[in-house]
Formats: structure tokens, sequence, C-alpha cells
């Protein structure tokens, strides 16, 4: 009879554990008055706000989750910030204006694109200094990273290009021509395929790594509003490559594409200018940041329905969520 006890004690224990995860802490950078909002994942409350410099925008945070880069555009560096003290330990240097960044899979590099001058810098992390400086097209904004590690891709929002760089050389090896003002690039979770969104465009390019070349080009239309609203930016693919999100800008929603079909099976209704997305590390949850209500967007990924928005700072820009 005891032995029976011990057992049934041990499997709530066990059950009890096996409830859901614990909290992940969500970082968001408000452009307009040069702060980074922390929220807590699990109560979705706000639960500190850190002065940085001059308009944050690009965030990300280190694979161990210690360290969290932040781009001081105005400010031409790349802060760092020890997220166990949530204080400013140092920068990084970016080159002026740095607005957006991708850390590399081995979380040894962090390649920043600077809008000013056409350039991509490459930064050694532990170092803080400056491995090189790729020229790219006029006006670079979005990064994506493969998941071998082997490929950059740059977007051009002037020149229009996502252009392919081999990080074993830091050379271009290909530009592919995509719609008007190109903001963000994302890999599948295989490597397969980049997405590169065009706010201007209205379209979403998918193109393939191997080849190079545009695949499928993927519109958007929301009953009552005019085309122009609709502007794609933030873009990111479930774990399991199976869902892609869209951030659209002023139409104030999140399309939800099956990466298969290439259809949008919906529209999510956030906050005002929806610009970034991250998601929780477990992919229960996307969240976006609102620019214009000033507000982050926590959205259910299983039922692609809104859940909660949370107040942050003022134009929230950028997300990160701290890795388990």
């Amino acid at each position: 009879m005891r032995r029976h006890v011990y057992l049934l004690a041990g499997m709530i224990a066990a059950a009890l554990y096996a409830g859901p995860s614990l909290a992940n802490t969500v970082y968001v950078s408000n452009e307009k008055d040069n702060t980074v909002t922390v929220v807590d994942s699990k109560t979705m409350e706000v639960t500190q706000t850190i002065n940085v410099g001059q308009r944050p925008r690009g965030i990300t945070i280190s694979h161990d989750g210690k360290h969290l880069y932040v781009c001081a555009s105005d400010d031409d560096t790349v802060e760092i910030i020890d997220t166990a003290t949530l204080q400013i330990t140092g920068t990084l240097p970016s080159g002026p204006d740095p607005e957006l960044f991708v850390l590399s899979p081995d979380g040894k590099t962090l390649y920043v694109a600077n809008e000013d001058d056409n350039l991509v810098t490459v930064i050694d992390v532990d170092k803080k200094s400056v491995i090189t400086e790729i020229p790219v097209g006029v006006e670079p904004e979005g990064m994506g990273f493969s998941p071998d590690g082997k490929t950059m891709v740059n977007t051009s929002e002037t020149t229009n290009m996502a252009h392919f760089i081999d990080t074993s050389t830091h050379e271009i090896v290909a530009n592919v021509l995509v719609d008007s003002r190109p903001r963000f690039a994302e890999f599948k979770p295989d490597g397969s395929q980049v997405w590169v969104s065009s706010e201007i465009g209205g379209t979403v390019s998918v193109i393939d790594n191997a080849s190079r070349q545009i695949v499928k080009k993927i519109t958007f239309e929301i009953q009552g509003l005019r085309s122009e609203a609709i502007q794609p930016v933030g873009v990111r693919i479930s774990a399991d490559g199976k869902k892609a999100y869209v951030a659209l800008g002023p139409a104030n929603r999140v399309a939800v594409i099956d990466t298969q079909t290439y259809e949008v099976e919906k529209y999510i209704l956030v906050g005002q200018r929806v610009w970034q997305l991250a998601f929780t590390p477990d992919g229960q949850h996307l969240i976006s940041t609102n620019g214009l209500s000033n507000d982050i967007t926590f959205i259910d990924t299983a039922s692609d329905e809104p859940v909660k928005s949370v107040t942050v700072g003022a134009m929230p820009w950028g997300v990160t969520v701290a890795p388990d």
C-alpha cells in the first residue's frame, strides 16, 4: 500500500513539473523614448524599464542569454546590457546609424546594417572589434542568417535587393532583385528558403537558397483596406517550418501563411503599425511590436488569436526573448 502511495505521489509531482514552461524575459526597444521595456512572458506584465542610448531599434540577445545587444541608432553604437543586472556594460563599434543586426549561429559574430554608409559591419563580439566592412546596396536593413551559418542575407531598401553573403569570405555571392523597399530576411529552419518582405511593394519574396531564384511572391488583401496600407515588414517562421508570420505595418495585422501552399490562412488584428515579431522559445506565443499604439501583443500560435496587449514605451520597434 505504501509503495502505491509513493508511486502516486511521484506521478503527481511529475505531472506538476511537466506543466507550463517557466517564464522567459521579453525585451522591447522603444525608439521614441530611448528605453528598453522588460516583460515577463508568463504574466505578460512589465517588470522593468532600462534607459538606453538614442533611438534604439534593432535588439537581440546572446545565445546563452547573458547579454542583450541594442542598436542605439542615433548614437552610432551597439550597446551591451548585462541581463542579470540590466546595466549597460559596454558598446560594440557598429559604424554609423546601426538599424538592424543578426547574431551568427555560433554566437561569436554580429552582422550590423549601417543604413547611412551602405555597409554591413562585421563585429567580433568577444574582442569588441570590427572584423571587416562589406559594401552592399543603398540603405541596408534586413539581416538573416542561414541555420548552418554559411550564408547571411542583407536587404537594401533603395537598391531593392537581397544580397547573399558568404560568411567565410565576407563576399557577396548573389544579388536577387525584389520588390520595393525590402525590410526583413528570414530563413526557414531547414535553410532551404529565405523570405524577404518588401514594405512598399507589398509582397514577400520566397527565395530558394540553392538556386538564389524567387520561387514565389506572396501578396496580401484585406477587406476594407487600400493596398498601399498593407506594408510587410517583420517576418518569422515557426520552428517546424510550417507557418510564416508577417507583420503588415499600418494594416495593424499579422498575416499567417502556410509555407507549403503559400496561402494566407488568416490575418490577426493587433496594435497600430505592427513592426517586428519574436517567438517565445517554446513557440507557444508570438509577440508583435505595435509602434503607434505603444504596445506589444502576445499571440497564441495554436489558435493564431491575440491573447493580450501590453503597454510598453513610446514607439516600440524591436523585440527579442531570452532563451530557455
